[in-house]
């Protein structure tokens, strides 16, 4: 394995941190014995009546190349993260009723832990922070559909995925090393973009104390994010590509952004002690550190001297990460024969976060010049939550109380050289936080053998404060108002189980989610013009409802879902006018009167089906997601929500011929996305479009021995290019190396 020689002290630190590990987990031969405590806590408290899927280590080991923790969910039903690459950072979580565009629409926790960025509802910065969890320190991972549990906020709406980690109960260990290999080619750029990462995990017990650590390092190198167009070649020059934009007009192809180079730490400690045989007191903390540098490609050249051309439009493709991103959580947790409790605070902080990017037109990909700084420094959140459950006979009441805050802090400033100039003038200010308080409380009700009542409610209060936006060009400088809101979600479910292993349940749920304080606060600039944001934006409220039919044994499960969901004040991203009688449109957050989406999901786990050694998962689901109501832009109306895509499959077979191998074939498709809530997009397949895909995937997993483990694997082995907005990759090689004692 080879790293980038142009490695930082802060990245020398994290290798030699990686080098105490490594040694130490060489020098041990036991086997590992590892307690999973923390997610047998949190159902015995919450006893969400709702769908569920999981994902556990060893599934992962088997059947999947994943290579970040994102990775692990892609086979779970009516889920799909949009990971462009290896080490993306702008990685939303879509579920079966919710888009891209809509983050705030899921809860994903690591040990109790918030990794969902509700600081926005978008793809790009309010996108989940998968960085702060490695694949290797999985245990497994628990999926809830629909806002059915009074223990969870209204961004439960989609999906609540709560990630489990080791905790070691004897000296344990983990080395694994890995190697992806992408071959991509699309108009111009024709590359070999090579990932690596190297991983270690080292845990022990000191009598009543557990420590669990990790550590992964990784090396990617991405196919382009974008791709430069134009309706026609810059005077002088040759080159380029003819094709059509998502609305069908001619456009010519200049060249490739976003190439990038990322390198990325992944650091975490875990300790837990027990008070008392009934008493845990438990820490986590996690730091992530990323530096990205992301290029451009021309596809320009001069007539006249043949040299490389670019133009201004190259430069948003060219720019420079720096993040390092800390987070803690710490928790106490008691069991006991009739009284479960817990209690947890977190904190998520961008410690250090800055783009620099070029606002001059580039001479060559790594010129400088002008350009801007943006920092996100002192942006994160922070969550305490207590919650108990009683044991009352028939009855299993639960409940507890929440807060939350999150804060923006987003600063750009001019700079004379954007690759290593100081900061200079403020241009560009967005800041503000938002609050929330609420209190739930939960009874579990089991009526008779076959009948179970769940019935709950959650209380929330909600402000949103210290709201401002400056601008230098055009001057703008606001103090947005403070906001207060507040909000009943009641919630109801009636299993009733008419034989052995079947099980028929019908769910209700009402949720209310408060905007986001990126919705509230955001700056909208469209070449020199500049709106004031909008800070009066109402909160969704979403009617969930859901029929599931359930057959469980001890080989497996099989379930069929019928689900309906209706949001008023859906907060989506569209095309109306800033000012009043204007025709100019732009898009913006804002809120639509009415959303719908409606289906069936189809999930099946089955060990040896349809024969003995072969293991056969997979789902199918239909959703049908429109706008029903929509003042601000009537043409949306009766059309299928962005990126929501009518039909979403998953198919995994894997064959144990030996109990030391497994082989593993898996298949993901979705049918045509749209980008626009009026389905204006009728071309799907080019940049800024969004299609259909069907990816192949194989793997082969083999153990020597009781310590050593590889595995290889090809994703996208048919090689589908479509895209998602993005392109996305193309055939991609992956090979691991594991030693586990």
């Amino acid at each position: 394995m080879t790293f980038h020689p142009a490695a930082t002290p802060r990245r020398l630190t994290g290798c030699a941190l990686a080098a105490v590990l490594l040694p130490a987990a060489a020098s041990a031969q036991t086997t590992p014995d590892i307690l999973v405590t923390t997610q047998k806590q949190t159902q015995s408290i919450e006893r969400a009546p709702a769908s569920s899927a999981t994902v556990t280590a060893g599934q992962i080991a088997d059947t999947i190349n994943a290579v970040n923790v994102e990775d692990t969910l892609k086979y779970l039903p009516s889920l799909f993260v949009r990971k462009r690459h290896i080490g993306d950072t702008q990685a939303p979580l879509a579920t079966r009723t919710s888009g891209l565009g809509s983050s705030a629409r899921s809860l994903i926790y690591a040990d109790g832990a918030l990794l969902s960025a509700l600081i926005g509802n978008n793809n790009a910065s309010a996108s989940p922070r998968w960085g702060l969890v490695s694949p290797d320190e999985i245990a497994r991972i628990d999926v809830l559909y629909g806002p059915f549990s009074a223990a969870y906020p209204g961004n439960s709406i989609g999906a609540v995925v709560n990630i489990t980690t080791r905790l070691p109960d004897r000296l344990e260990g983990t080395v694994t090393a890995g190697s992806n290999l992408q071959q991509f080619d699309q108009y111009g750029t024709q590359r070999t973009l090579p990932a690596y990462q190297l991983g270690a995990t080292l845990g022990d017990r000191f009598g009543p104390l557990a420590i669990f650590g990790s550590i992964s390092h990784t090396i990617s190198n991405g196919q382009p994010v974008s791709y430069v167009t134009a309706t026609a070649n810059p005077a002088g020059t040759t080159g380029g590509y003819a094709d059509v934009n998502r609305s069908g007009a001619a456009i010519r192809v200049l060249g490739a952004g976003g190439l990038e180079r990322q390198l990325q730490d992944n650091i975490k400690l875990k300790a837990a002690l027990d008070l008392t045989s009934t008493i845990r007191l438990t820490y986590v903390g996690g730091l992530f550190l990323n530096d990205t540098d992301s290029t451009t490609e021309t596809y320009l050249t001069s007539a006249t001297t043949a040299q490389p051309v670019y133009t201004n439009a190259f430069s948003s493709g060219v720019y420079r990460y720096d993040e390092r991103h800390w987070s803690h959580a710490l928790s106490a947790t008691g069991t006991g024969a009739h009284f479960d409790w817990q209690v947890i605070g977190t904190l998520y902080a961008f410690a250090h976060d800055s783009q620099r990017t070029p606002t001059a037109t580039l001479t060559a990909p790594g010129s400088g010049g002008a350009g801007t700084i943006t920092r996100l420094d002192g942006t994160g959140w922070k969550t305490f939550d207590a919650k108990g459950a009683w044991k009352l006979g028939t009855n299993t009441l639960g409940g507890g109380m929440h807060w939350d805050e999150y804060a923006v802090n987003s600063n750009r400033y001019v700079t004379t050289d954007w690759i290593a100039g100081g900061q200079g003038a403020l241009n560009l200010a967005s800041r503000g936080r938002t609050r929330t308080g609420a209190v739930w409380a939960q009874d579990v009700w089991q009526i008779a053998a076959p009948l179970t009542l769940t019935v709950g409610g959650r209380y929330e209060w909600w402000r949103a404060y210290d709201g401002f936006n400056y601008a230098l060009t055009p001057a703008l400088s606001v103090v947005q108002p403070t906001r207060t809101a507040q909000g009943f979600s009641p919630k109801g479910s009636l299993a009733f189980a008419p034989a052995e292993h079947w099980t028929v349940r019908g769910s209700f749920g009402k949720a209310y989610r408060f905007p986001t304080v990126g919705e509230l606060y955001q700056t909208i600039t469209t070449g020199a013009f500049l709106s004031v944001p909008d800070p009066d934006l109402r909160a969704e409220q979403a009617l969930s409802e859901e029929l599931a039919i359930e057959h469980q044994d001890a080989r497996g499960t099989a379930r069929l879902s019928f689900f309906n969901e209706s949001i008023r004040d859906a907060l989506i991203s569209q095309s109306a006018a800033l000012v009043a009688g204007s025709t100019t449109l732009y898009n913006y957050v804002q809120n639509v009167d009415r959303t719908r989406a409606r289906g069936v999901e189809f999930a099946l786990q089955r060990t040896d089906f349809p024969v003995r050694h072969v293991d056969l998962s997979g789902s199918a689901t239909y959703t049908d997601a429109i706008t029903r109501e929509d003042a601000a832009f009537p043409a949306a109306v009766g059309h299928l929500l962005p990126s929501v895509p009518r039909w979403r499959a998953t198919a995994v077979v894997t064959w144990r011929p030996d109990e030391a191998i497994a082989l593993t074939a898996a298949a993901r498709y979705a049918s045509r996305n749209w980008g626009t809530l009026d389905n204006s997009d009728p071309v799907g397949n080019t940049y800024q479009g969004f299609y259909k895909y069907f990816v192949v995937d194989l793997r082969v997993n083999f153990r020597i021995g009781d310590g050593y483990a590889f595995a290889i694997g090809v994703d996208n082995v048919n090689n589908d290019r479509y895209f998602l907005f993005h392109p996305f990759p193309q055939r991609a090689f992956t090979a691991e190396a594991s030693y586990r004692f």
